[in-house]
């Protein structure tokens, strides 16, 4: 179980940098949907290839359908609401809601894998989340507000949605991916998400710099960070997979600050011990045992 926690703490330092690498595509005229769409097309000819080279491409017809879900509300899905998100409520709420994910996890692998809800895991969930909180609000609770975005019912639901497909990561990847292997999953899936953000922006050829940008986002924080998140996947529930994970804004903190000179408030360092605890508490309560798959809840052989 250890090298399980390994990959996915690994996976949430690619995924912190995310951040750096966007902000070079926005500076080189990108307009956010075309960075999800050239990231995910860009992933796709990297897992095409590792699939191919592997010879990783049977997929059963019985799961193409869920295949396809995945990649409309797991890639186009969260890359969409999570861009609309910080449209409509500004980044520091569109963070928070996106960790949101673990607890949307919690419920759904009570539901859908059988996992226990012990007082530790509740108690970790609900520290991670208040922890990513103290980080994206910390700078609004001790500065002015005036002239920031509104909170609306609809920024509200559509945080809601990225945290919610989010956290499909973490459940599609339980179910499938004991059966599946990784670049198998995203070979298919990551084409019908780009498709599916297509109509949403006008599609062009981007720039030298831009699309050198997008190629280290699929390179690093896509097809690097998903292959080990999923490796580790297997040796951990997905809960405290989802709670592990979700050392990305601390990761994402710091390098804003060896990068960009940026500093948290009292508030925001409180938020990242809170994280750090959650990561503490989900380990403690995870025990020495990886957790399987109900047989049950797997897709069937044919």
């Amino acid at each position: 179980m250890a090298a399980g926690y390994v990959y996915v703490l690994c996976a949430a330092v690619l995924w912190g940098l995310i951040g750096p690498a966007s902000k070079l595509a926005f500076e080189a005229g990108m307009a956010p949907l075309e960075v999800a769409f050239w990231r995910t097309v860009l992933a796709w000819a990297l897992f095409g290839t590792h699939a191919l080279v592997s010879r990783d491409l049977h997929l059963d017809k019985k799961d193409i359908l869920p295949v396809a879900a995945f990649g409309i509300c797991g890639i186009a899905g969260l890359f969409g609401s999570y861009v609309y998100a910080v449209k409509l409520g500004g980044a520091a709420m569109a963070s928070v809601l996106l960790y949101t994910a673990p607890a949307w996890v919690a419920l759904m692998s009570f539901f859908l894998l059988k996992e226990r809800m012990g007082t530790f895991k509740v108690a970790a969930v609900a520290a991670t989340i208040l922890g990513v909180a103290g980080i994206s609000l910390g700078p609004r609770l001790a500065g002015d507000v005036a002239g920031s975005v509104p909170v609306t019912a609809a920024s509200v639901l559509v945080g809601l949605l990225a945290g919610f497909t989010y956290a499909l990561y973490f459940i599609f990847g339980k179910l499938y991916l004991s059966r599946y292997k990784t670049p198998t999953v995203f070979f298919y899936a990551l084409p019908v998400g780009a498709l599916a953000l297509v109509p949403f922006f006008e599609l062009r050829l981007p720039s030298l710099s831009g699309l050198a940008a997008c190629a280290f986002l699929a390179l690093c924080s896509t097809y690097g960070a998903y292959s080990i998140y999923y490796a580790g996947l297997r040796h951990l529930e997905a809960t405290r997979a989802a709670v592990v994970a979700t050392i990305e804004p601390v990761v994402a903190a710091v390098l804003a600050w060896v990068m960009f000179g940026e500093v948290f408030t009292p508030v925001g360092y409180g938020g990242s011990a809170l994280i750090l605890f959650g990561v503490l508490l989900a380990i403690w309560e995870g025990g020495r045992q990886a957790v399987r798959v109900p047989k049950s809840l797997l897709p069937k052989n044919s």
